[in-house]
């Protein structure tokens, strides 16, 4: 089958997707778009929102649909990197043999990751990145495709560890929750509060997502697109010539040539999911505030005049 092909087969799976993820999630069509376009793209996502937004139900669902092994890990102040990664345990014929943790799946659910101590923390970024575990010296490949999906609470920092900036790199997208409008919320507590449950069926396979995320890097971007994106990551950084006002003004740290690779992955994959063959800057536009948004950090006097994120970037565009 040939790459045209291919991604009009993947348009229509794609928009199939969505449907079958409407069943049980009901609006959120922004943030189901952004987690499903950093699956396609080999990505990670953080969704920064209040409890009760249903986030667990939301990839749960996804992971349903797409076909693929789920795991969710709730991240405590008590836990260990061995309560995720696995553990050596003496077997009867006194050999050690190896006990995999919940790390090894193709979907994992951080559930609260700024909940855990950065040692912990530490121990999903080989998997995040490198898609490998290494355990007393011996290294275990992780199924593919493989996708963390990490949770943070942003009111409750009580007994927090705010998550490292290399870490919030591993990241493509930053995601916030909004609450549901008040027309999804009264069909929320419509769908909820019945003994009607409804049945994910899953739509795809874990060779079939390999096969699109494949295609997907294949997808040729004209000169101008990528210098448009990294032109734009490099306004994010204060010391730059290139540098916005605004950034100059209330950033102290810009994001990193991640961002920008980040940028051209996943305006491809946007670009796929319309049926487009080439990425444009409308693309790039699109993604931007969520690749860039965990990326940049802002100075006291940002917060002290309440500049938010997205000020900074739509001055970018």
């Amino acid at each position: 089958m040939s790459d045209v092909a291919i991604i009009e087969n993947f348009v229509s799976k794609y928009a199939a997707l969505k449907k079958e993820i409407a069943k049980v999630i009901v609006g959120q069509e922004v943030v189901i778009d952004q987690i499903l376009i950093s699956i396609f793209s080999g990505g990670h996502s953080l969704l920064i929102g209040v409890p009760g937004l249903a986030k667990t139900l939301m990839v749960n669902t996804i992971a349903q649909a797409l076909g693929l092994d789920f795991k969710r890990i709730q991240f405590t102040p008590d836990l260990m990197p061995s309560d995720i990664l696995g553990s050596e345990i003496l077997d009867e014929n006194r050999h050690f043999k190896f006990i995999k943790g919940p790390i090894f799946a193709n979907i994992i659910l951080a559930d609260e990751i700024n909940r855990t101590p950065p040692k912990t923390q530490a121990a999903l970024l080989e998997a995040m990145q490198e898609r490998v575990v290494t355990v007393a010296g011996q290294s275990y490949k992780l199924a593919l495709p493989y996708f963390v999906l990490a949770t943070q609470n942003p009111i409750e920092q009580e007994g927090t560890y705010p998550l490292p900036e290399a870490q919030l790199d591993r990241f493509m997208f930053a995601i916030n929750l909004e609450y549901p409008s008040f027309k999804e919320e009264v069909e929320v507590v419509k769908s909820t509060t019945t003994d009607v449950t409804q049945t994910i069926n899953p739509l795809f396979t874990a060779q079939e997502i390999i096969d699109f995320q494949n295609v997907i890097r294949r997808i040729p971007v004209a000169d101008n697109v990528i210098e448009y994106a990294v032109n734009m990551v490099s306004k994010t950084r204060p010391n730059a010539s290139t540098a916005a006002d605004l950034v100059k003004e209330y950033v102290d740290w810009g994001a990193g040539p991640r961002a920008s690779q980040n940028l051209i992955m996943a305006a491809k994959t946007q670009a796929a999911s319309k049926g487009k063959f080439s990425p444009d800057i409308e693309n790039v536009q699109a993604v931007a505030t969520s690749i860039l948004r965990h990326r940049i950090i802002k100075n006291y006097k940002a917060e002290a005049e309440n500049i938010t994120d997205q000020q900074i970037i739509k001055s970018l565009f």
